[in-house]
């Protein structure tokens, strides 16, 4: 047999002999850490239960004060629909007199004075006399 594998045997045998005696002495003390382990689970979750008891009021105040902050707009917005409705009924009541045109109709009549004006313009603009040459061009 050769030297390397023989060698790399004894290593590997010198490693696994150490780490096999510690899980042996971890096994021998395994009582102690698991009643431990059993304190430390059951405090956990006594406080797991108060953290969750703590968030649930955290909510609750977090609720409430959203709730008082959209009262207090919801009564704000109120205020202002009532007094916007006042302002449209002050502004119906003062108009009452009929307008003589609608929209459209005087559109129509400023469209209207718009081309009398540029007719107007037209006319002055090339003089009161007119050549035959202006008719044929």
């Amino acid at each position: 047999m050769r030297k390397g594998p023989l060698c790399l045997m004894l290593v590997t045998l010198s490693i696994v002999a150490p780490a096999h005696g510690e899980e042996a002495a971890e096994g021998a003390n395994s009582t102690p850490l698991s009643l431990s382990a059993g304190s430390q689970i059951n405090e956990l979750q006594q406080r797991l239960k108060e953290s969750e008891r703590q968030r649930e009021e955290l909510s609750k105040q977090l609720n409430n004060a959203d709730g008082e902050r959209e009262s207090v707009q919801l009564a704000r917005l109120r205020q202002e629909n009532q007094r916007l409705k006042l302002q449209l009924r002050e502004v119906q009541a003062g108009s009452s007199i009929p307008r003589l045109l609608t929209d459209q109709q005087q559109w129509f009549v400023i469209g209207a004075g718009v081309a009398l004006f540029a007719l107007l313009c037209g006319i002055f603009a090339s003089g009161a006399r007119r050549k035959r040459r202006q008719w044929l061009n």
